[in-house]
């Protein structure tokens, strides 16, 4: 598997906005593409006081090709809605993951 991950830094006062936009309507469209079989948002703590707030958003794609054809046929279009939308008060980068193993924990087993 082969993993997107989108590292946001979101001015606080859009954090709400932000968010509502980011899961009813980017990620859903981000995973209509049909170029991805997972996805997850999630916030990221910290201690230090940047003036924002920093969120990852991770899709997972079954290759390199169908991350490709995210990057060439969708994502120039989604990201410049984001962009008109929020302008710079969010401010992201992009990086590529080849997932190597997952591990699941059984927690439901007991000895």
């Amino acid at each position: 598997m082969r993993m997107y991950n989108v590292t946001v830094h979101v001015e606080a006062s859009i954090e709400t906005t932000w968010l509502d936009y980011m899961m009813n309507r980017h990620i859903p469209d981000v995973m209509n593409t049909g170029c991805f079989i997972e996805a997850r948002i999630s916030k990221l703590e910290s201690d230090e006081d940047r003036g924002g707030l920093t969120f990852s958003i991770q899709y997972g794609a079954e290759s390199k090709e169908k991350l490709r054809e995210y990057q060439q046929n969708f994502a120039p279009t989604l990201q410049a809605e984001h962009l008109q939308k929020f302008g710079q008060k969010c401010l992201a980068f992009r990086t590529e993951m080849d997932v190597l193993a997952k591990f699941v924990s059984n927690s439901n087993e007991h000895d």
